[in-house]
């Protein structure tokens, strides 16, 4: 969106003087991109103390239970909990390559070699 903006002269130049930017312009939309980070992080930080966080083995199966019963009675479910755990895939073959020499520089006639 193109717009005109009137802008402190001294903290653009302190903001152009780190040298994180070639123009204003990226300047001004790194600082609205800053603004929009912080509101998620003020979000997020609402709701510290209020997320309980079980990460043992027996919470991740509770989990997978109340998942498949949710899907039982045809309820919203995250389907990726209830997928069979998947093997590790084997490793890849390596393959062996014979080295090629590397190609003589091209030198046009009658150039010497610097």
């Amino acid at each position: 969106m193109r717009t005109n903006i009137v802008i402190d002269d001294k903290l653009m130049a302190e903001v152009m003087a780190t040298g994180q930017f070639k123009t204003k312009r990226e300047a001004v939309e790194e600082g609205l991109r800053l603004l929009k980070r912080r509101h998620v992080y003020d979000g997020l930080l609402a709701l510290r103390g209020k997320l309980h966080w079980d990460d043992s083995d027996q919470g991740w199966a509770d989990y997978r239970q109340n998942q498949a019963a949710l899907k039982a009675q045809g309820l919203p479910h995250d389907a990726d909990a209830l997928a069979p755990p998947q093997e590790a895939p084997a490793p890849a073959a390596r393959v062996a390559v014979a080295a090629e020499p590397a190609p003589k520089p091209y030198l046009p006639a009658g150039r010497k070699k610097p």
